[in-house]
């Protein structure tokens, strides 16, 4: 079960896009998320051109644990998690979210307000399609009352309120000390705009609310079937929607799958399973990411542990199903977060453990992703976003 908590609301527009626009003469900024412990200052802005798959730096914006981030639609604004406390604070310290405004014409990042997540540990962020509400996930180290998740206004500024709705999950799964209470992994709205989806790793549950921004109830509300169960133990953790509308793609953490799902006015439906490992393998494993290129034919996904590699598979225009054609090596450890370019060309990985990323050419038209990288050279990079400049 869920249990809701309100606050009057107030908003203004903005959006959300993983990589937004087109840019003149093929250079991009591509914003950096990074963990704050070891090498890593904050959010970085590089120059990326799109021609070579160079990148260059031009400037950094002190933050702490900005591991996840989203940009507004028309590009003027940043909104960044703060995952605090980590693993080693006390349960007790909450989590924030911090909103810049950005000048893509020169890469810098100017701070303008922090409010709280109202949970511990946020690690995911989603713009209302009508660019009124930021929704985070917070993941938790709490084991009172668990993960939740958040709605946050946004003001005519850029800045956020504070939060005007907040949503805890109830129940576990079989996994001890991962699954002993609800951990919300992210927060995706359907392509309509009319549904947001929770994916909770603890409860193994994809909790369904309706979007009702008119005033009508809260800000979101539980839709009527409630939720979407998957396998228990097998922790869901990011979700995200074919280019047809048609499906969905799910990454399971802890039984490192990718689950394909068919899509029809807020209900989702299993339809095939791939595990993300080679056939044999012993190691541990943690999915993560993933993300369909521009075309929406090919499907990458993250697996961390072990195995720190990236699944790629053919998507069928018809069935939406998925055949695998290649497996790459991350070239570190804990490839978390990914992202391909606006163009797709290029594939640009995080080794979060190993401070590198590295930047892959891909073919278009495989799907496969060329030897030889370009390596950046970044402490614990998480989270990449394009933005035309």
């Amino acid at each position: 079960m869920a249990s809701v908590a309100a606050a009057p609301t107030f908003a203004q527009s903005a959006s959300q896009s993983g990589s937004t626009g087109s840019s003149a003469g093929g250079i991009y900024n591509l914003i950096i998320g990074t963990y704050t412990g070891g090498k890593s200052e904050g959010l970085y802005v590089y120059h990326f051109d799109t021609r070579t798959g160079d990148a260059q730096q031009v400037s950094v914006a002190k933050t702490v644990n900005p591991s996840f981030l989203v940009v507004s639609k028309d590009s003027r604004f940043v909104y960044a998690v703060n995952e605090l406390p980590g693993d080693n604070g006390p349960a007790s310290l909450r989590g924030d979210v911090s909103a810049f405004a950005f000048d893509a014409a020169s890469g810098q990042l100017t701070f303008l307000n922090k409010v709280s997540a109202q949970g511990n540990d946020p690690c995911y962020l989603s713009l209302s399609p009508d660019g009124r509400y930021l929704f985070v996930a917070n993941y938790s180290v709490a084991t009172d009352p668990g993960g939740s998740f958040a709605a946050l206004p946004v003001q005519p500024d850029g800045k956020l309120g504070e939060a005007v709705l907040t949503v805890h999950h109830e129940g576990g799964g079989p996994v001890k000390g991962r699954q002993d209470n609800a951990h919300v992994h992210s927060t995706v709205f359907s392509p309509d705009g009319h549904y947001l989806f929770a994916q909770d790793l603890g409860t193994d549950k994809l909790w369904a609310y309706v979007y009702t921004p008119d005033g009508s109830r809260d800000v979101v509300s539980p839709a009527e079937w409630r939720y979407t169960g998957v396998k228990a133990g097998s922790g869901p953790r990011h979700l995200r929607f074919g280019n047809d509308g048609r499906h969905a793609y799910l990454t399971s953490e802890l039984a490192a799958t990718v689950t394909v799902f068919g899509y029809h006015d807020g209900h989702m439906d299993p339809e095939q399973i791939e595990e993300l490992a080679e056939p044999g393998f012993q190691g541990t494993q943690g999915a993560a990411a993933l993300h369909l290129s521009p075309d929406g034919k090919f499907l990458y996904v993250s697996n961390r542990g072990d195995a720190n590699d990236i699944s790629i598979f053919a998507v069928d225009g018809d069935s939406g199903k998925l055949t695998r054609v290649g497996r790459q090596s991350s070239l570190g450890k804990a490839p978390r977060e990914f992202a391909i370019d606006p163009t797709g060309q290029w594939l640009i990985v995080g080794n979060q453990n190993s401070d590198t990323a590295y930047v892959f050419r891909r073919d278009r038209q495989t799907g496969l992703l060329e030897p030889n990288p370009k390596r950046i050279d970044i402490g614990s990079p998480v989270d990449f976003k394009f933005v035309a400049q």
